[in-house]
């Protein structure tokens, strides 16, 4: 059996390298894929906006909640605890009645 692992060639291009600001994510799924939209609520203004959408299969919807929670507690040990306010339990302050049926975030 061949041990080496072939590299991955990943490109980013410049515009995709600057991002996207986002302070809320919807997060959606059905049987077959997780949806996570990204958005962006700026103060004063009557809509928010999706900026972007990505769609994964429900086993890389799991390596990401995997990979964001290696990376939450790396961070957290170099930089301390990020703190929630009181009683939030991780939702943000404000209704999130978007329309869908269990799965938000």
């Amino acid at each position: 059996m061949n041990d080496k692992v072939n590299p991955i060639n990943i490109e980013l291009s410049d515009d995709v390298a600057q991002g996207i600001y986002s302070n809320l994510a919807i997060i959606t799924h059905s049987s077959s894929e997780f949806i996570i939209d990204f958005v962006r609520i700026m103060p004063g203004m009557p809509k928010a906006q999706v900026k972007t959408r990505v769609i994964l299969t429900p086993d890389h919807a799991k390596r990401l909640l995997l990979a964001l929670q290696d990376n939450m507690a790396k961070f957290e040990a170099n930089m301390g605890t990020i703190k929630l306010p009181e009683g939030s339990e991780g939702m943000p302050p404000f209704p999130m009645n978007f329309g869908g049926k269990g799965g938000e975030a």
